[in-house]
């Protein structure tokens, strides 16, 4: 399937490394016009470099910040046709025993995933309803539908709270004409931490994995991407308040 969006404008969090970049660079180029949201400013020259005509360093997490920024390229592009929130992840964090996971470590996934997220949509929001149209993608994960390979308490919760905001709102924008769906990721090796996730299986631990996935194979960013961009076109046009798991079947 070919795609095609141009004269699009499009909002990718989470664009300075994996999925987030993939998304930007086929956006980009299927014609669209790529903003490129993160909060590593020097990472986004990675997006830049794959396509996006803008990026702009962002702390997601905070709502004014957000509004701010999406404001600003509503203002720049003629509003925002498209928003991908593919910003969240581990943050560096680690399985832990569920009595020594700190305040502060579960608070900054939901900060990172959840969050993040839902400040964009809102922000998002006035823009496609006064078109009358918009398309909105979150990545969740495998980890959201059901417990988490990382073994990371507050990132599954995060991303099955991910989901569960996917289909509100859904309900709630579908009315002015916007879509809301996600994409579950299965493992894809696509920045240092899921690297070191890897890593960390070791030889057999990674040939167990494998042989859980139907096409015993690991995912690759541009498989998400792929998906994202399918639910982003006309030809997903009644299709909303969906999780589409992009995982190579699980056993």
């Amino acid at each position: 399937m070919q795609f095609d969006f141009t004269g699009k404008s499009v909002i990718v969090t989470g664009a300075a490394q994996g999925i987030g970049r993939a998304i930007v660079a086929g956006m980009a180029a299927a014609g669209a016009r790529v903003v490129a949201l993160d909060r590593d400013a020097t990472g986004l020259e990675q997006a830049r470099s794959a396509g996006a005509i803008e990026t702009i360093a962002v702390e997601l997490g905070e709502q004014s910040t957000v509004q701010t920024a999406i404001a600003r390229v509503a203002a720049a592009y003629g509003g925002v046709d498209i928003l991908v929130t593919a910003a969240g992840g581990v943050r560096g964090q680690v399985a832990q025993q569920l009595e020594a996971v700190s305040e502060q470590s579960w608070r900054q996934l939901f900060e990172a995933n959840v969050d993040a997220a839902f400040f964009c949509a809102q922000a998002v929001a006035p823009h496609m309803k006064a078109k009358g149209s918009g398309r909105i993608v979150t990545i969740a994960s495998g980890a959201g539908l059901r417990p988490s390979l990382t073994g990371i308490q507050a990132y599954s919760a995060a991303k099955h709270a991910l989901v569960g905001l996917t289909k509100q709102l859904a309900l709630d924008l579908g009315p002015h004409g916007i879509t809301v769906n996600s994409v579950a990721p299965g493992f894809v090796l696509s920045n240092p931490a899921t690297q070191r996730q890897w890593e960390s299986y070791g030889e057999a631990g990674q040939q167990k994995l494998i042989e859980t996935i139907h096409m015993r194979r690991l995912g690759q960013a541009e498989d998400i991407a792929n998906a994202v961009m399918f639910l982003c076109s006309s030809a997903a046009g009644w299709i909303s308040g969906q999780v589409l798991s992009v995982d190579g079947g699980r056993a």
